[in-house]
């Protein structure tokens, strides 16, 4: 349970350094390409004393999943921004969580987990909790032909934690959870610095402290989000489905709460339901 606990103050915390980047008008992309290579460096840094050898003679089960997880990663931030942009936030937050049912469904039916009325009942609430959460009434226009962004995010999201769980299953154990992570963050930080020589002017920003300073921070948070998460599933305390599902609502509603005391965001009696059906799926789910 402690992977778990230590995965959702990482992933809070992200949320909150990106509420910090945009209050302080720092330069986001920028911030995340450093964060990437600095979450990379990391996880070598960790495993100084790793055999290499054996690892490199091991790649070639995982290799191909360390890639598209790598650059999921990044191409669902740009969506995340995009869709927020032209679709809302509101509908934007709720896609991102719901993500969650695949991963779930997917634990379920191809590992064959357990099925018990508690875990049904469970994963009902979670479902309602994440989309009571997070609920805001949008201030702007739906405009349906954009429909598609969020569509694209909860399939994204839903399908990177999916291939987690199977380079979890297939190959990654304990020992190597944290190389396998710096990798997966090195792809990131690589896609983005490919992604920006079509944005050279972003790095005119590349001298300043505070945006050094936050991709620093951000990355040693973001680093430990995906290896507590990893090393959570190599527990085999809980089963996946459970594991996923108490890791997404205990995200939404600690950051709602984190919005709520330190950024003084307001909460509708709708949102206080959804953090109230949190705690209460997160019961559940720990004892099903």
């Amino acid at each position: 349970m402690i992977y778990i606990l230590l995965s959702i103050l990482c992933s809070t915390s992200l949320f909150i350094i990106f509420k910090y980047l945009d209050k302080f008008k720092i330069d986001a992309f920028l911030v995340i390409v450093i964060n990437y290579f600095v979450a990379a460096s990391l996880g070598f840094i960790l495993n100084y004393d790793t055999n290499y050898n054996k690892i490199m003679s091991e790649i070639s089960k995982w290799y191909y999943l360390a890639i598209i997880i790598g650059v999921l990663f990044i191409l669902m931030f740009f969506v995340i921004g995009v869709s927020s942009r032209k679709i809302g936030i509101a509908i934007t937050s709720v896609s991102s969580k719901m993500s969650v049912i695949l991963p779930i469904t997917f634990s379920i039916i191809y590992f064959s987990e357990t099925v018990s009325n508690l875990k049904i009942i469970g994963i009902i609430l979670a479902v309602f909790a994440i989309i009571l959460s997070v609920y805001k009434k949008s201030e702007k226009k739906l405009e349906l032909h954009f429909i598609y962004l969020p569509v694209i995010l909860l399939l994204g999201m839903g399908t990177t934690d999916i291939l987690l769980k199977i380079s979890q299953n297939c190959c990654i154990n304990k020992e190597i959870s944290s190389i396998f992570t710096a990798i997966l963050f090195m792809i990131s930080g690589i896609t983005g610095l490919i992604i920006s020589l079509y944005k050279p002017k972003i790095w005119k920003n590349i001298k300043s402290k505070k945006t050094i300073l936050m991709g620093v921070i951000l990355g040693i948070i973001n680093f430990g989000s995906i290896y507590f998460l990893i090393n959570a599933l190599n527990s085999n305390k809980f089963d996946s489905s459970i594991i996923f599902g108490i890791n997404n609502i205990g995200i939404v509603a600690l950051s709602v709460l984190s919005g709520l005391i330190l950024f003084k965001e307001k909460l509708s009696l709708i949102n206080l339901i959804g953090i109230i059906l949190s705690l209460t799926a997160i019961f559940v789910l720990s004892n099903s």
